[in-house]
C-alpha cells in the first residue's frame, strides 16, 4: 500500500460515532497526556467542530507561532476533507509540492502532517483535530495515535 492509500485507510479507520464538546475537551486533555507521556513540550493542539473552537491549548514551550502553524494545517483540511498529511503526500505523488502547485496563499495554507479531518459516521467531515510544535511527521503520528487511543476507550 503507498503512503496516500495508508493516510486515506487511516481516514476510513478513525471515524467518530458522535463528536460533543465533552469529547473534544477529553480529546485534547488525553494529547497533553500522550505529550506529557513522551516529554514533549511545546506541542500546541485545536480541535473545531462546523468553525466552532471546542479545545485549544498551548503547552508550555510553545511560541506565539505555534497557534499560526496549527491554523494554517488546519485550513488544508477545512478546504480537502482530509489530513494535512495526505494533502502534502498527493502533491508529492504528482511530482510537486503544495507550496509550488497548491494555488492557496501559504500565509494561511500549510499542507505538512498534524491536522486531521473529525469525521461522524453518518455526517462526514465536520472540522478537524490539529497538534502542531513537532516535525510535521512527529505531529501527524501524535494526532493519529490521540484519535485512536481516543475512539479505543470509547468501544
Amino acid at each position: 500500500m503507498d503512503t496516500c492509500q495508508h493516510l486515506l485507510q487511516l481516514e476510513k479507520e478513525l471515524i467518530f460515532t458522535s463528536f460533543t464538546s465533552r469529547d473534544a475537551l477529553a480529546l485534547g486533555n488525553l494529547y497533553v497526556a500522550l505529550a506529557e507521556e513522551k516529554g514533549r513540550g511545546g506541542i500546541g493542539i485545536k480541535i473545531e467542530k462546523n468553525g466552532h473552537v471546542l479545545f485549544t491549548h498551548l503547552m508550555d514551550g510553545t511560541m506565539p507561532e505555534n497557534a499560526y502553524w496549527y491554523d494554517r494545517k488546519k485550513r488544508v483540511v477545512d478546504r480537502y476533507f482530509h489530513s494535512s498529511k495526505y494533502v502534502e503526500e498527493m502533491y508529492k505523488a504528482q511530482g510537486t509540492t503544495f507550496a509550488a502547485s497548491g494555488l492557496l496563499d501559504p500565509a494561511l495554507f500549510q499542507a505538512v502532517g498534524g491536522s486531521f479531518p473529525l469525521i461522524v459516521r453518518g455526517a462526514g467531515v465536520i472540522g478537524s483535530i490539529t497538534v502542531c510544535g513537532l516535525s510535521g511527521d512527529e505531529d501527524h503520528e501524535l494526532c493519529v495515535q490521540g484519535i485512536r487511543t481516543y475512539l479505543n476507550q470509547q468501544k
